[in-house]
């Protein structure tokens, strides 16, 4: 392991902003499982969750936009979320935190109805068929998203994936689910019906994937 990812594993611990439980301690009584606002933000205010949120740009951008919002971007890379949790730090981010875990862990790490929305920015795809239950939005993983969404949480899915927005689609028509707003090309000149945040935030991956011409799709939708 190259010595940046030991130091930015070492002052993970120091950041108040990043949580890092065992999978122990999440199978026991973790202790921020319903009281995320209460003893965490200390602000009650809706909660927002990003999957895989990498280092943080999409947590990151939509809490600077939102103050009234908590935002928690969720992801097992260390060295990744570091930087998530260190820009927050120095941006002086009071409604951003972190969570260390795998997302298969969610249900264990907050509680039910205790979530407003999960955004879900530019996953793996996992094309192939064996890789399919790994899918972030395969009906396993919305059946966790269910236990920890309110009643009229939304979830997002941000891709540069046709095959995944097709899959996705799919899955929602099948189980019942309401599309809210789905397009195929976020900044084609004539889109209309998406929020603008959508153009303006970028992750990394995303700003390499419009610099290799493809296209960006979006989907917004209920349980």
């Amino acid at each position: 392991m190259g010595k940046n990812k030991l130091f930015r594993f070492e002052e993970n611990k120091s950041f108040e902003n990043l949580k890092q439980p065992t999978r122990e301690e999440l199978f026991g009584q973790f202790a921020l499982k319903g009281n995320w606002n209460k003893d965490f933000f200390e602000k009650d205010q809706p909660i927002i969750l990003e999957l895989g949120c990498g280092k943080g740009e999409y947590t990151l951008g939509l809490a600077q936009r939102y103050p009234e919002k908590n935002f928690i971007g969720i992801d097992i890379k260390g060295a990744r979320i570091w930087r998530g949790a260190k820009t927050a730090v120095e941006l002086q981010l009071k409604n951003v935190g972190f969570l260390r875990t795998q997302i298969e862990m969610l249900e264990w790490a907050f509680a039910p109805n205790e979530i407003a929305e999960i955004w879900i920015t530019f996953p793996d795809p996992q094309i192939k068929f064996k890789r399919g239950k790994h899918r972030l939005t395969h009906p396993l993983f919305l059946e966790k998203y269910k236990k920890i969404l309110q009643p009229n949480g939304v979830i997002h899915l941000k891709t540069d994936s046709e095959f995944l927005h097709g899959y996705t689609h799919g899955i929602i028509e099948a189980s019942g689910y309401q599309v809210e707003i789905s397009n195929h090309d976020i900044y084609h000149p004539d889109t209309q019906d998406i929020p603008t945040y959508l153009r303006e935030i970028n992750t990394h991956y995303e700003n390499l994937f419009l610099k290799e011409g493809k296209k960006i799709t979006y989907i917004k939708f209920k349980l």
